[in-house]
C-alpha cells in the first residue's frame, strides 16, 4: 500500500515538472494570461507532490517516547497544508492574474505554441491520472467489501490515504484546467474575443480553490479521527467469524492514526478463563485481525468480567 501510494506521487511529480516548465516558456512567448495561470497551476501541483513526499518520509519516522504510535499522522498534516496554503494561494494568484488581463485586453501572440504545449500537457496529465486511476482500481479489487461497485468519487471520500486522493483530484483538476485554458486561447486568438483569456485565468483560479476546499474537507475529517472504511471492518468481522470468535467480543472500534496505521480496540469478556488460556485466546484474535490487513498495527483488548460485560 505505502509503496503504491508513493509511486502515484512520484509519477504525478514527474509529469508536473515537465508540464510546468513547458507552460512557463509558452506563457513568456505568447503573453497568455491563461497559459501563465496554467503554469502556476502546474507549479502548485509540483510543490504539492514534494510536500506529500516529505510527509511520506516524516511518516516513516520510528516511534519514540513523544510519539509512541509513530509519525504516520504527519501525512495528514502536510496534506492539509497543501490544501489550505498551496492550492488556495495558487487559486488567488490565478484570479488576480485574470483580473489584470481583463483590465488590459490584448491579443495573444504565438497561439499555436500555446495550443501545442497545452496538448502535450494534456498527454502528460492524462498519463499520470491513468496511473493514479489504475492504483485506485487495484486497491478497490483488493478490498471489495460486500462486492458493491465503488465509484471514483466514493473512493475519494472513503480512502484514508491523502497521497491517493490528492493525486486523483489534482490530476483531474489539471485536465479540466487545460481544457479551460484551451478555450481561452482559442477565443482570444481566433475568435477575437479578447476577454476570454483573462476569464479563463479566473475560471482556473476558481477551480484551484474548489480543489483546495475538497482536499481540506477530506483531510480535516482524517485529522479529527476516522475509523477504517466499512468494507475493511466487514472483512475483519468475517475473519473473526471464520476464526471461531463470533460472539466472543463486543464494541469493535478502529481509528486511523495515519494512512498505514490503524488502532483497534475490542471489549472481550474474561469469563472464568485462567490467565494463560485468556492470553492465548487474545493472541489468536489479534493474529486474525492483523491477517486481514497489515495496517492493523495496534490491537488492544478491554478484558472484563462477565458481570462487568453485562453491566
Amino acid at each position: 500500500m505505502a509503496s503504491e501510494s508513493k509511486q502515484v506521487v512520484l509519477a504525478a511529480l514527474t509529469g508536473n515538472v515537465l508540464v510546468a516548465a513547458s507552460k512557463f516558456v509558452a506563457a513568456a512567448i505568447s503573453g497568455s494570461s491563461a497559459m501563465l495561470t496554467e503554469a502556476v497551476h502546474s507549479s502548485a501541483d509540483t510543490l504539492n507532490q514534494l510536500l506529500l513526499l516529505f510527509g511520506e518520509r516524516r511518516g516513516r519516522t520510528p516511534p519514540d517516547a513523544k510519539h509512541p504510535f509513530g509519525y504516520d499522522g504527519e501525512r495528514y498534516f502536510w496534506a492539509f497544508v497543501i490544501a489550505a496554503l498551496v492550492l488556495l494561494a495558487g487559486g488567488a494568484a490565478s484570479i488576480w492574474q485574470g483580473i489584470r488581463q481583463l483590465q488590459q485586453l490584448r491579443p495573444i501572440e504565438a497561439p499555436v505554441l500555446s495550443l501545442v504545449v497545452l496538448g502535450l500537457a494534456f498527454v502528460f496529465e492524462g498519463s499520470t491520472l491513468g496511473f493514479s486511476y489504475r492504483a485506485f482500481r487495484r486497491i478497490v479489487r483488493r478490498h471489495p467489501g460486500r462486492g458493491r461497485p465503488v465509484s471514483l468519487w466514493q473512493f475519494i471520500k472513503a480512502t484514508r490515504d491523502p497521497n491517493l486522493y490528492e493525486s486523483l483530484l489534482e490530476d483531474s483538476a489539471a485536465l479540466i484546467g487545460i481544457a479551460i485554458a484551451t478555450v481561452g486561447v482559442v477565443g482570444n486568438a481566433y475568435l477575437k474575443v479578447l476577454w476570454m483569456d483573462g476569464a479563463a485565468s479566473i475560471a482556473i483560479g476558481l477551480l484551484l480553490i474548489a480543489d483546495s476546499y475538497v482536499i481540506a474537507y477530506a483531510t480535516r475529517s482524517l485529522i479529527a479521527g476516522e475509523s477504517a472504511v466499512p468494507a475493511l471492518l466487514f472483512e475483519v468481522a468475517q475473519a473473526l467469524k471464520a476464526g471461531g470468535f463470533e460472539g466472543s467480543y463486543t464494541d469493535l472500534k478502529t481509528l486511523h492514526i495515519g494512512p498505514d496505521t490503524i488502532l483497534t480496540t475490542l471489549s472481550v469478556p474474561a469469563g472464568d478463563r485462567a490467565d494463560p488460556a485468556l492470553a492465548d485466546h487474545l493472541d489468536a484474535m489479534r493474529r486474525c485481525i492483523q491477517g486481514v490487513d497489515d495496517r492493523f498495527t495496534h490491537v488492544f483488548f478491554d478484558v472484563r468480567s462477565a458481570q462487568a460485560s453485562d453491566r
